[in-house]
């Protein structure tokens, strides 16, 4: 399997159609062999159940109950089969084409690649609100501190992983909530795997499920939690 592309899901019935067809119709024209994976993480909205009546030959995961988006990623990863491994947002904020410019950094030797919405060849054609980009940079400065360096868009939910990474990096991952970008990113650059960035067209999704104000604060007990567990020797 050369590709694999997986959508972590929680209560997305009435915006992941949308997605899985632009995500269908470019894999369609594609050459190589892929799959799509579909993880729905304890949704009550009968997400996995419209995917599976609608979108066939989508692998559909079910987690039950809900863990959080890390968790549903994780799940994601470990199961696929792809070579290479890409992880979207069901709103489809990045387009899927967008695989291309990350594809050719892994030609170009990279282990991980992250999609970014803060270097000079992004294309942000929808913002969020000034109070979110706002609490995103303030988030970032933390990272920064506490966690690694040298990302300034940890949280971009477009990220694509190697065969060999993934089965690095996804069995030491613990942070099942938003903050896993910036735990995955740090157990990456730990075990010394090549870590580039590229800049992504996004456009902000309004119905986003995340809370700017008590997601950003799990975010930043897990970015303290993956501090001591590396120091309790945790991700050797």
């Amino acid at each position: 399997m050369h590709l694999s592309f997986i959508i972590p899901a929680y209560n997305e019935s009435r915006r992941i159609g949308d997605t899985l067809v632009n995500v269908r119709d470019y894999f369609s024209r594609q050459s190589y062999d892929y799959e799509i994976i579909v993880v729905d993480d304890g949704s009550s909205d009968g997400t996995a159940g419209f995917v599976r009546r609608s979108f066939p030959g989508v692998h559909v995961i079910e987690n039950t109950p809900n863990q959080g988006k890390g968790h549903a990623v994780r799940t994601g990863m470990l199961a696929a089969r792809g070579d290479y491994r890409y992880f979207s947002d069901a709103d489809g904020s990045t387009p899927v084409g967008e695989i291309e410019k990350l594809q050719a950094r892994f030609d170009d030797g990279a282990d991980v690649v992250i999609g970014s919405r803060t270097l000079p060849d992004a294309d942000v054609q929808v913002r969020q609100a000034l109070y979110r980009q706002t609490m995103g940079r303030i988030f970032n400065v933390f990272v920064q501190l506490l966690a690694i360096k040298g990302f300034p868009d940890t949280q971009c939910g477009f990220k694509a992983f190697s065969r060999a990474a993934a089965a690095d990096i996804f069995p030491r991952m613990t942070i099942k909530g938003f903050g896993f970008d910036a735990e995955v990113l740090f157990i990456a650059r730990k075990h010394g795997f090549r870590i580039d960035q590229v800049g992504v067209t996004w456009l902000n999704s309004p119905t986003s499920s995340v809370n700017a104000v008590s997601d950003s604060a799990r975010m930043l007990r897990d970015l303290v939690r993956i501090r001591v567990r590396d120091m309790r020797h945790q991700y050797d």
